[in-house]
């Protein structure tokens, strides 16, 4: 038994989901007492590859090939495909990419097996891997296990797993060279799938500031933007805000916005309702301005202060801009 970790790129760097894979990987493996195993899918990937193979693994595999330079659903999944019968794992793991969504779900056919797809937790019982999904916006969760002979295959959602959590290592290395038919690959390479053009990607900030409906009025809402701008941070709402038009959608975070991880998420004036939760508790650190100490959101937070954001939010954003002088 094993387990196969498929670690994506963009842009000849590691895409940030693939630690957080990796260190799933890791997570299941030591609960039921197997190896880990990743494969890395491109052409020209040596360096990440062995950026890999520094973390806690058994081998990590360079799956090289002219025809997967660039993505195709195709290419992809018949290089997937000649990997997983190489290793025989027992679970495979993706990152929940657009990139997984498209070619993953394919690939698991071709074993007659399910993709479980959008994991946001795990746990081993009896041996097993039981896995939990989200139903419905967030509002309900539900256990998955996957049934009959191995491999089974999963994917997992963004910031469920942290990535500082990740094992160092030495991993073994192996460049595999998959036996791949031109003739076979029907698609051509195109860019790669965007939801929309955005003017800010929040999933590459470092700090957030996150505004809620407790700020009450739109032209309130410079108070929290004054602190954003002096912790250097993004300014981003939750939905109920872009939904009134105050800011745009593409500053939204939640499950029908953006899933980000930021090393500091501050949340002002936002209750904490589970479509926002899915959208950013794999933060680092958060922390959480609410005037009603049983808001929800205190129950994720790493630090609370229950008290008027219009006076908690100007005075700490004035000892920021002291602190830096």
């Amino acid at each position: 038994m094993s387990i196969l970790a498929f670690l994506e790129h963009q842009s000849g760097k590691m895409h940030r989901m693939a630690w957080e894979t990796l260190a799933a990987a890791q997570q299941v493996s030591a609960a039921l007492g197997v190896e880990v195993n990743a494969a890395i899918l491109g052409q020209g990937i040596g360096a990440l590859a062995q950026e890999a193979a520094a973390k806690n693994a058994a081998r990590v595999y360079a799956v090289e090939h002219a025809l997967l330079e660039n993505y195709t659903a195709d290419a992809y999944t018949a290089a997937a495909e000649a990997v997983v019968r190489k290793i025989n794992p027992s679970l495979v793991l993706f990152p929940h990419t657009y990139q997984t969504r498209d070619y993953a779900p394919k690939l698991a056919t071709r074993f007659e097996r399910a993709l479980i797809s959008d994991a946001i937790a795990a746990r081993v019982e009896s041996g097993s891997v039981v896995f939990v999904r989200q139903f419905f916006q967030g509002k309900l969760n539900g256990d998955v296990r996957a049934t009959g002979p191995a491999p089974h295959f999963a994917s997992l959602q963004a910031g469920a797993w942290r990535a500082d959590a990740l094992e160092s290592g030495s991993a073994a290395f192996e460049t595999f060279t998959p036996d791949l038919d031109s003739a076979k690959i029907r698609q051509t390479p195109e860019p790669p799938f965007r939801e929309a053009e955005r003017a800010v990607d929040l999933t590459a900030a470092e700090i957030i500031v996150s505004v809620g409906r407790g700020i009450g009025e739109k032209d309130k809402i410079a108070v929290v933007e004054d602190l954003a701008k002096a912790l250097g941070a993004e300014l981003a709402a939750s939905r109920p805000i872009c939904d009134a038009g105050w800011l745009p959608m593409e500053r939204q975070v939640g499950s029908s916005g953006q899933t980000v991880s930021p090393k500091v998420y501050i949340a002002v004036g936002i209750s904490g309702a589970i479509q926002h939760l899915v959208g950013m508790k794999g933060s680092k650190t958060i922390v959480a301005i609410n005037k009603d100490p049983n808001a929800p959101i205190f129950e994720v937070a790493d630090y609370g202060i229950a008290g008027d954001l219009f006076e908690v939010v100007p005075a700490l954003a004035e000892a920021v801009r002291k602190a830096k002088s």
